[in-house]
């Protein structure tokens, strides 16, 4: 049994199927396929019921997978363990970033970041902060950058800055001729929402949750992405609410129609988290280092009301 065969045992269990697997791992099917089936022999058992479509685990094919996580998970430690100890910044570090937030900040420091650490192989996914979590839990990335707080004790998080939230208020809204607008004056019907799965949603919803529902309009939509909401709202189909930094690349026209909240503004707190077994500080000191030195200039608001990104119950 070798740490190589449970990495693409897992890779299998993960994917359902050797082709895609073993794309993922970097190497041939038929080398994936054989180191498995080895295994299988060695240990006189079935892993998997391939004539399933997806591939399926057997019930100790599941006891299997459960352990490997394990082991794999703690080889890999060895590593981070010798790096921590020499001080060494390099090898391959997952990050996750959820789609709020993805295409404001990671422009601003990816390049510093790949410049100023050149040994280290920066893997980034876009992912829901539920993804996130659990991707941390299982050790599929090392830290994330998220909103929060999302009180889960098995994650530590680090706050990287605060960010206001600026309504977006068509030249038709009743809200328009207002120099600055306040939560009270929020109507749930009145707003273009991202869909579910965003958790700037689930915010906008908890700064909603106690003002009243206006049937008036004749549709509410949810999009997946700020461009769209922007595009309808320029439309006036609606206001909208926009994170701070998602409003800085807008034209000088648009921003004649942002609307700012009144002090202490609601905001998001975004910090970068990870699981509290995470090894590899190092890297995780030098990408917070580095998102220190971009965002300071950019943003830079601490009076402000913390609105939950969690969906609450």
């Amino acid at each position: 049994m070798t740490i190589t065969q449970l990495k693409y045992v897992l890779s299998v269990a993960e994917y359902q199927n050797f082709t895609v697997a073993a794309q993922h791992s970097f190497v041939t099917q038929p080398t994936l396929s054989m180191q498995i089936q080895k295994l299988e022999d060695e240990l006189s058992v079935q892993i998997f019921n391939r004539s399933k479509k997806p591939i399926e685990l057997t019930e100790v094919g599941q006891k299997i997978v459960d352990q490997a996580k394990v082991i794999v998970d703690e080889s890999n430690r060895i590593l981070d363990i010798v790096h921590q100890q020499k001080g060494f910044i390099g090898g391959e570090f997952k990050l996750g970033i959820i789609p709020t937030i993805m295409p404001t900040l990671l422009p601003m420091f990816l390049q510093n970041f790949t410049k100023r650490y050149p040994k280290v192989k920066l893997i980034i996914e876009e992912l829901t902060t539920e993804e996130i979590v659990r991707k941390l839990s299982d050790g599929h990335i090392d830290v994330a950058i998220a909103a929060t707080p999302l009180e889960n004790e098995a994650i530590k998080e680090r706050p990287l800055y605060y960010e206001p939230f600026v309504g977006l208020i068509p030249q038709n809204h009743r809200l328009y001729k207002n120099k600055t607008i306040t939560a009270d004056e929020l109507e749930m019907e009145d707003i273009l929402l991202l869909e579910d799965g965003h958790c700037f949603k689930d915010s906008v919803l908890n700064l909603c949750r106690n003002h009243k529902i206006d049937n008036k309009k004749g549709f509410q939509l949810q999009s997946g992405s700020f461009d769209t909401l922007i595009k309808l709202s320029k439309e006036g189909l609606g206001m909208t609410l926009l994170p701070y930094l998602h409003t800085l690349d807008l034209n000088e026209i648009e921003k004649t129609h942002l609307r700012e909240f009144t002090n202490p503004p609601p905001a998001r707190e975004v910090s970068l988290i990870y699981h509290k077994s995470q090894l590899k500080m190092q890297l995780i000191e030098a990408l917070t280092k580095t998102i220190d030195g971009v965002i300071r200039g950019a943003i830079s608001f601490s009076d402000v009301k913390i609105i939950s990104p969690l969906k609450k119950k």
